[in-house]
């Protein structure tokens, strides 16, 4: 395992924010009976893991066929970062994306989409293959690691608010949210200087 992969490894992780989301998790399956738990987020993962595995592959080519290039995409993805990582820091006071009134059991929205699979995620997981398209075991390999730490976290969400709190999970989103800053300005600059560079 290179650095590359621990490196795209911890970009995934950033954007999937999986201790960020612990209160929405929570929110969204305090609905669900306790013996249903696990089969729910079990579902809402794997869904969330095909969508990103079926962007990661084709995503690319879909692109390609409306003109955008690796360029272009390289700099959008750092914007969609961005925005999310400034959110992270600054949160708002309104409801975050995913939050909401919803009645029943959750399926695919809120918890597989978009919290696990949001914007940040899915231009994430195009961006890695625009970047590096022969490694893709390496950006699956990421992927997956990602995804357990994702589920890890919504098995254990209740214990893990419980157990440090709401400010130290909302000090850690923050610190989460500058790293995630510094990767997206590099992004952006990076796009910026391959489509100069390309004219």
């Amino acid at each position: 395992m290179d650095n590359l992969f621990w490196k795209n490894t911890l970009i995934l992780i950033l954007v999937t924010d999986p201790l960020g989301n612990i209160p929405l998790f929570i929110s969204a399956l305090e609905r669900v009976a306790p013996g249903r738990k696990w089969k729910v987020i079990l579902r809402e993962v794997l869904i969330a893991t095909a969508l990103l595995l079926l962007l990661m592959i084709g995503g690319r080519g879909a692109f390609a066929m409306l003109g955008v290039g690796d360029a272009s995409l390289r700099a959008a993805g750092g914007v969609i970062l961005l925005l999310i990582s400034i959110n992270m820091i600054f949160p708002g006071a309104g409801a975050r994306i995913g939050q909401g009134t919803e009645k029943g059991e959750p399926l695919i929205v809120p918890i597989a989409i978009p919290l696990i699979a949001g914007p940040s995620a899915i231009a994430t997981v195009m961006l890695l293959v625009a970047n590096q398209p022969g490694r893709l075991l390496t950006h699956i390999g990421s992927l997956g690691i990602a995804m357990l730490l994702t589920m890890l976290s919504l098995f254990l969400s209740t214990q893990l608010k419980r157990l440090v709190g709401e400010n130290v999970i909302a000090a850690i989103e923050r610190l989460m949210g500058l790293v995630l800053t510094a990767v997206a300005i590099d992004m952006i600059l990076s796009g910026a200087a391959a489509y100069f560079l390309a004219l």
